[in-house]
């Protein structure tokens, strides 16, 4: 149990609940995996647009691409101003409809995909450290169980 300070309440938490303990996981995760990352000079958004166009042949629109990230059409335009200056996207016209923009990977956009896919291999592997093959596969099937449960209680409230 750890108590804090919360707007003048004090509020006790059981770290062992299995809220904390996945919401802590989740964020050491991230904060791991971002560390990684950062050594390529990239966001987490700039890397999950490069991965999605390389996912997708290397060409998408920009409508499609501001639904992916679930942004504002403002924020994705900013995420791939960066990319573009970065050299690891181009821009252009449609060809099929002069109103659309098509996002398109560059090579040196491609060749990240590789190193992505490297960092993403460590971090599994920083994750899944002492554990057996079958526990690994029973802590994955454990967790789409909680991602279900917690999918099916979107729905109810």
């Amino acid at each position: 149990m750890r108590a804090e300070e919360f707007w003048g309440a004090t509020v006790v938490h059981d770290m062992n609940a299995l809220g904390p303990m996945l919401g802590h996981a989740a964020h050491l995760a991230r904060e791991r995996m971002d560390a990684r990352l950062c050594r390529y000079d990239v966001t987490p958004a700039q890397t999950h647009v490069i991965l999605y166009l390389h996912s997708l042949g290397g060409t998408v629109t920009q409508g499609d691409m501001t639904l992916f990230l679930k942004v504002r059409p403002s924020t994705a335009n900013g995420i791939l101003d960066r990319l573009t200056e970065k050299g690891l996207v181009t821009r252009s016209v449609s060809k099929r409809d002069a109103r659309q923009r098509l996002i398109s990977l560059t090579d040196k956009g491609c060749a990240q995909v590789e190193q992505f896919h490297a960092s993403f291999a460590e971090a599994e592997n920083i994750l899944s450290a002492g554990f057996t093959a079958e526990e690994s596969e029973q802590l994955r099937a454990l967790l789409g169980r909680v991602i279900h449960n917690l999918e099916e209680d979107r729905k109810t409230c």
